[in-house]
């Protein structure tokens, strides 16, 4: 027979024994009902351009996007309050069309990082899909959601990323009623730009500071045809991407140039770039150079491809074609408030 040292002692071992199978069964549970937990908290989900399935639990309140244009996508869905950082150039008038939202988000950002971004926390980060597609990796590798939507050349790819940005937020409905906006607009311009005759129709050329821009499968090439504009450079058959060299430009011989007014915050001194070239002596036998038909645009229009690339169509037809289509500056389309 046990001692009384020895029931006490066995007595013991059995109430840890219990001890540890009761831990190890409300840690069983725990994990159990986590897993559960999270699997009811899953919401919606969305399939990006790369075919890349990204689920959310709740709508993202800490939007980053790496472009002017889906900056400006994101503006028109939801408050600024909920990004956590903007293009560097989105608060200068010379390139931006929503300087004043811009303004209300104190942080800027330039070709950031994987870590500069990381740091930022975001609940999504939006890529377009003509940068770097290693950033869009390493972005997920240290965890983080990242939707890739289209890198838009056409009107048509602006509205997919307005429905694609606004099902990623969590706010699909409000994305129908801005690609309908967009719509109605672009209505309103069609039905003054159907009244210009072929004859009429003026022929422009892009002069960019990007060099290779504006040419076949380029966003301007495609407000070009929507504002009943021929593009020169298109029509000499340079693709976007392809330099149309100074000979070839006489050649054109377009009814108007458009010039770049882009200065960086005043850090870059547009004004020498464009006397260079107007003085260029191979360029004085241009007709756009001898009667100085120059257009000097509001570039946060015609570079536009957000939403408001349809105020883009209206500044170029009003280059073109005058007070018919005269706009107000600042004109942003939005649903954020509705």
């Amino acid at each position: 027979m046990m001692d009384r040292k020895q029931k006490k002692f066995v007595r013991f071992l059995f109430i840890t024994f219990l001890a540890i199978i009761l831990t190890f069964i409300l840690t069983a549970c725990k994990t159990s009902s986590e897993k559960e937990q999270k699997v009811a908290n899953f919401n919606y989900q969305v399939t990006d351009v790369q075919g890349t399935v990204v689920k959310f639990e709740k709508k993202p309140e800490r939007i980053l996007t790496l472009a002017m244009g889906t900056d400006g996508i994101v503006l028109g869905l939801v408050p600024p309050t909920r990004l956590v950082g903007v293009n560097h150039l989105l608060d200068d008038p010379n390139s931006s069309n929503i300087v004043a939202k811009a303004k209300q988000i104190p942080t800027k950002i330039k070709n950031p990082t994987a870590e500069q971004i990381y740091a930022l926390k975001p609940d999504v980060v939006i890529v377009p899909n003509w940068g770097k597609a290693e950033i869009v990796d390493n972005l997920r590798d240290l965890g983080l959601k990242v939707v890739v939507c289209k890198g838009a050349s056409t009107i048509e790819e602006v509205q997919e990323n307005v429905l694609l940005i606004a099902r990623t937020l969590g706010e699909e409905a409000k994305g129908l009623k801005l690609v309908e906006k967009m719509k109605a607009k672009l209505q309103e311009i069609d039905a003054k730009v159907i009244k210009i005759s072929p004859a009429q129709r003026k022929k422009v050329v892009l002069i960019s500071l990007m060099a290779s821009y504006g040419g076949i499968g380029s966003s301007f090439d495609a407000i070009c045809t929507r504002a009943g504009v021929i593009n020169g450079v298109a029509e000499a058959g340079i693709k976007n991407g392809q330099i149309l060299g100074k000979e070839r430009l006489v050649e054109v011989n377009p009814d108007f140039l458009i010039l770049p007014v882009y200065n960086d915050h005043g850090n870059f001194d547009i004004n020498k770039h464009n006397n260079e070239f107007l003085l260029d002596p191979s360029l004085q036998t241009l007709t756009a150079v001898k009667e100085r038909k120059l257009y000097y645009p509001r570039e946060g229009y015609i570079y536009n491809v957000s939403q408001d690339i349809v105020f883009g169509v209206q500044e170029l037809a009003y280059a073109a074609y005058g007070e018919s289509f005269t706009q107000p500056a600042d004109c942003h389309l939005s649903v954020a408030e509705e």
